[in-house]
């Protein structure tokens, strides 16, 4: 991550210096002329004035933080946004300072479900622990807060009867059970209740359920509420129309982010230091990658082009963002997790279907309000309903 702008700080000429710097959003670092020493890096609001602060003249009674003396280079990137001064600070914090980068940003994991596919008799369970996004372990989310993904987990398993005990099983027929098989709210495999095949029917259906954001479940108690209608048992097509009700009760207000985070593909919009452009930024698999810079003027040679296929052509020449480990695949969760559930959230953003196709032209008509400082499509709820296809 190279920042754009570099500039040769000489304490003499230092008005001259602070007058060739915008009065901008920046993110910046402050180098010695030792390629050793510890480099000063933030971001600001105004990088002119944050300059004149840390390498002005100070007065003698001054205690504020003065680097006047021992700061030869300065170095920095405008930027337009707070998703994206946040962006580039980590990514530079993080090369600067791989011990306590995290400690700096305050980083916090997202909680998410996983599902432990790679158990004997899976189960699920909430964390913040990314495994390996390409192993058989699943995870879905982020969530807002521990609070809310437990919620979710334990009133989305009533309607199943995975087990929710955490042990590792060894079944024995003399094991007597729990309170969830006691309720008939679980196969039992600990003490042999069902068989290994009967069991792996059931955490496949709770897949499919979370896969899904829960649609899979609803079409399926849908058809055997039909199904009861039409042979006339009416006093069991009223009790699965309630389980139904209870069903959509839970999925109300699931944020759209919340899928299966391998899964999880979008573009973020935000206002871009460039005149006459926005910034781009992909997101997949929870990587986020680098702003791309997208002119709404179209150049001469694309005048013909409508905006729509511009993007088209702009994004189907981009690599998709890959995390190098599993741990920055954790931290730009956290990142993009912090920003989505922001209640003063600047910028949109906009998800892919199940079949990884993007909402172009909501894209574009997001484009423009973001250009023009217009809200997103935001409901009462907070959760941004931008996304889909149109």
């Amino acid at each position: 991550m190279v920042l754009s702008e570099r500039l040769e700080f000489v304490p003499a000429q230092d008005a001259e210096i602070f007058a060739a710097t915008p009065a901008t959003p920046a993110v910046f670092l402050l180098r010695a002329d030792d390629p050793q020493s510890e480099p000063y890096v933030s971001k600001t609001a105004n990088l002119r004035r944050r300059l004149q602060r840390l390498l002005g003249t100070p007065t003698e009674t001054s205690k504020r933080l003065n680097l006047r003396e021992l700061v030869r280079w300065i170095e920095y990137s405008p930027t337009a946004s707070d998703f994206e001064s946040i962006l580039l600070l980590y990514k530079l914090l993080r090369r600067h300072f791989p011990k306590t980068y995290s400690a700096r940003l305050r980083l916090r994991f997202a909680p998410l479900v996983k599902l432990h596919l790679t158990n004997e008799y899976p189960r699920a369970s909430i964390t913040t622990r990314l495994g390996r996004l390409n192993g058989r372990n699943l995870y879905y989310g982020p969530f807002p807060s521990r609070t809310a993904a437990e919620k979710f987990a334990n009133d989305s398993l009533d309607f199943f009867k995975m087990r929710r005990c955490v042990d590792d099983l060894h079944p024995d027929p003399a094991f007597p059970g729990c309170i969830y098989s006691e309720m008939k709210m679980c196969l039992a495999p600990c003490f042999k209740g069902c068989t290994d095949q009967e069991y792996a029917a059931e955490v496949a259906r709770v897949q499919n359920y979370f896969d899904s954001g829960g649609e899979s479940l609803v079409r399926e108690i849908s058809q055997q509420r039909d199904a009861a209608s039409s042979t006339l048992e009416f006093e069991n097509a009223a009790a699965l129309h309630g389980r139904i009700e209870k069903l959509k009760g839970v999925l109300t207000g699931l944020p759209e982010i919340v899928t299966r985070i391998d899964r999880l593909r979008a573009l973020i919009i935000q206002r871009s230091a460039v005149p006459e452009s926005i910034s781009v930024f992909r997101v997949h698999a929870g990587a986020i990658s680098d702003p791309i810079t997208f002119s709404l003027q179209s150049p001469e040679h694309t005048k013909s082009q409508s905006m729509e296929a511009r993007l088209q052509q702009t994004l189907a020449g981009l690599r998709f963002p890959e995390a190098r480990t599993t741990l920055e695949a954790m931290e730009q969760l956290a990142i993009l997790k912090r920003w989505f559930y922001r209640s003063s959230r600047a910028g949109e953003i906009f998800f892919a279907d199940e079949k990884g196709e993007l909402p172009i032209r909501r894209i574009v008509r997001g484009m423009a309000r973001v250009y023009r400082g217009e809200k997103s499509d935001i409901g009462a709820s907070g959760l941004d309903v931008a996304g889909g296809n149109g």
